[in-house]
């Protein structure tokens, strides 16, 4: 019998109220990643990707917007959760990795006593098993001197370094899903490139379902297994990654290969 899929996205709606009308921001995503499969999320800057995930972490909850729709993960409606068994869900089960890794921490605690503090809330750990647990997953992100990290405070290390603390934190827990939104951004080449072998780690080891949002259709081009182009709230192509390179439908998706193989040719970091 065949995996049941990790996450399951059906008829995803976001609404917003403005100036009395209904503006549809989400329309109808339906979005499916198997166990251990990297599905790649792609689209202009404003095309919902980042919207897609705050709804299925369900951290648009109480921002005055109508959500509709199912997120199913390994069998489990989250939709209709309530607040206290969804936070556990989002950390344990659901590992995110932000576009702004500066803005995951909080900036009056050291990094050591944030990452205890996570491991111990999802876990059975001591706090001396949680800190020795937390200085291997440093060092296995290739960051030297774990202790040196642990005992230092967001803003003193670079946004590569805490890019893989959150990855080292989201290995050390092993959720099923990982959302990585826009990690590799503002980046250069050697962090872009520890950090996409990471992620690639965390599936391989963990059998991790990811799910990675960027506009970077390189980055989609080396870790995705599957990719759904978004336009304004909807998907339009939906495809296995070589198939998508190599005969994309849509015009939207033609146009997105088209600036990256100009960016490439005149230099631009944008579609790398």
């Amino acid at each position: 019998m065949p995996d049941r899929n990790v996450l399951e996205v059906r008829g995803l709606h976001v609404c917003a109220n403005i100036n009395g009308e209904s503006v549809a921001l989400l329309k109808s995503v339906d979005l499916t990643i198997g166990r251990g499969r990297i599905l790649g999320l792609v689209g202009e800057s404003g095309s919902g990707k980042s919207l897609t995930c705050g709804a299925v972490l369900r951290l648009l909850d109480g921002r005055g917007l109508d959500v509709r729709g199912d997120v199913v993960l390994n069998g489990e409606e989250l939709t209709r959760l309530r607040k206290e068994p969804m936070r556990k869900i989002r950390g344990r089960e659901i590992g995110c990795i932000m576009q702004n890794p500066m803005t995951a921490f909080t900036p009056v605690h050291t990094i050591g006593s944030q990452f205890i503090e996570t491991l111990r809330t999802h876990s059975s750990l001591s706090k001396s098993e949680a800190r020795d647990r937390a200085q291997t997953a440093l060092a296995e992100m290739n960051l030297s001197d774990p202790s040196k990290v642990m005992k230092s405070y967001p803003h003193q290390l670079s946004g590569g370094m805490l890019q893989r603390i959150m990855i080292a934190i989201s290995m050390c827990l092993r959720p099923s899903l990982l959302i990585a939104d826009e990690p590799t951004t503002a980046l250069d080449a050697v962090n872009q490139l520890q950090v996409l072998r990471q992620l690639d780690r965390l599936r391989t080891e963990h059998a991790t379902s990811i799910l990675l949002v960027s506009h970077d259709l390189g980055v989609i081009a080396r870790l995705a297994d599957d990719v759904a182009v978004m336009r304004e709230g909807e998907i339009v192509e939906y495809a296995e990654v070589h198939e998508l390179f190599d005969h994309p439908q849509h015009e939207y998706t033609r146009m997105l290969l088209e600036a990256r193989f100009r960016g490439r040719k005149e230099g631009s970091p944008c579609f790398g």
